[in-house]
């Protein structure tokens, strides 16, 4: 385990960052590795650095739980380990089995030494939250999952449940992302960000955020699109199958995804019945654009409008949807589950909303510009682990 010194002075940090306030770019994320507030073992990966989070590693070892837990504000994860007696597996190598179903808490190979004006927040990646891994993570002496408060120091660690496949993970994987919120003195506090939609209405007339019709509360409404006529295609979506092969989370285009998918066929009456437990990958009807000075989150409805799950993984990158035209050009994918039973979903039905909030500057490369994005430009888009024949 690392020794973690306490954290940087914030007069420091202030002549490191300036008066910038906001989510911290790629180039400022390097100068926190530069500067040791955040430490890793071995060396950074080039592909880590996104533009506007840092992708997570996994360490040499996983630990199976009996349960997900919270150490709370008394105890750290290493104390709450040794209580639950985990089974200790190696992820050196070759790496291990996650089974589906189980609950794994695994240390990270980076650790946090933040200074009291820079707090972050978590979540899974992308291709993480389309193979239905359930991603969090967990800090020491916090008594909630995917936020690291303000002046942090210590080891982070992953909690992980494979919801739909078993998967095949090793020392250096990257299963979740961290992004890092600069604040000012009176936004310590604070817990909601977001940009209001006033602010938004202006920014789709200079620049639109999405491609038909500006649909603003709290946010930007998102709708599934379950039409051919919205998709140009039979197929409005995928249905996890049951029983599978093992995934190497690290494989690209290695698996078939007839051996892993049922194809969901568009319907005369434009609908889709949710299976209760059942996973689906689904798309908005909405094309997007996120402004370079700009990132977004998404997030559920009110459980109140649906008894479904919607969107694990749902960080979108400055630059996100960019064309050269100017219109806005990906589709957000939708990961679904419905929970205790059977809903109907409706073609343009209401199913997330996108909140923006503002980068401290734009970042120096923006998503699409990087070699990692494997998701611009999407429609209705599997995890970079399948082709389609």
């Amino acid at each position: 385990m690392q020794s973690i010194s306490l954290p940087l002075e914030d007069e420091n940090a202030s002549r490191l960052f300036g008066n910038a306030f906001g989510l911290l770019g790629r180039d400022k994320i390097e100068l926190m590795l530069r500067r040791n507030l955040i430490r890793v073992l071995g060396d950074v990966e080039p592909s880590q650095l996104q533009p506007a989070s840092l992708d997570l590693r996994l360490g040499p070892r996983a630990y199976r739980v009996r349960a997900s837990f919270l150490p709370g504000k008394s105890r750290s994860v290493e104390e709450q380990l040794k209580v639950l007696r985990p089974d200790e597996i190696s992820l050196k190598g070759r790496g291990a089995v996650l089974e589906r179903g189980c609950v794994y808490v695994i240390p990270l190979l980076e650790t946090l030494a933040l200074p009291i004006s820079i707090s972050a927040t978590a979540n899974p990646k992308s291709s993480s939250g389309r193979l239905d891994i359930f991603t969090r993570l967990i800090t020491d002496r916090s008594e909630i999952f995917d936020v690291t408060e303000p002046g942090y120091c210590g080891q982070l660690y992953a909690e992980i449940s494979p919801r739909s496949f078993s998967v095949r993970v090793r020392e250096g994987s990257k299963l979740n992302q961290i992004r890092f919120r600069r604040l000012n003195s009176q936004q310590l506090q604070r817990t909601d960000f977001a940009v209001d939609d006033r602010d938004l209405r202006k920014r789709h007339q200079q620049m639109p955020l999405v491609d038909g019709e500006l649909n603003l509360r709290g946010g930007l409404v998102l709708r599934v699109a379950l039409s051919d006529a919205t998709l140009e295609s039979r197929i409005v979506g995928y249905r996890a199958q049951k029983h599978t092969d093992i995934i190497d989370v690290d494989a690209v285009a290695a698996y078939d995804a007839a051996d892993f998918w049922e194809p969901v066929y568009a319907r005369s009456d434009r609908r889709l019945i949710l299976d209760p437990d059942e996973f689906y990958i689904l798309a908005s009807q909405e094309k997007l654009h996120i402004p370079p000075d700009l990132a977004a989150e998404m997030v559920p409805i009110d459980p109140a409008m649906g008894e479904f799950r919607v969107h694990y993984a749902g960080f979108f990158d400055p630059g996100f949807g960019f064309t050269e035209s100017g219109l806005p050009g990906s589709r957000a994918v939708l990961e679904v589950r419905s929970h205790e039973v059977p809903f109907i979903l409706e073609d343009g039905q209401v199913i997330g909303r996108l909140v923006f909030e503002k980068m401290a500057e734009a970042p120096d490369v923006l998503y699409g510009a990087a070699g990692t994005s494997n998701y611009q430009g999407q429609g209705l888009k599997l995890s970079k682990h399948f082709r389609m024949r």
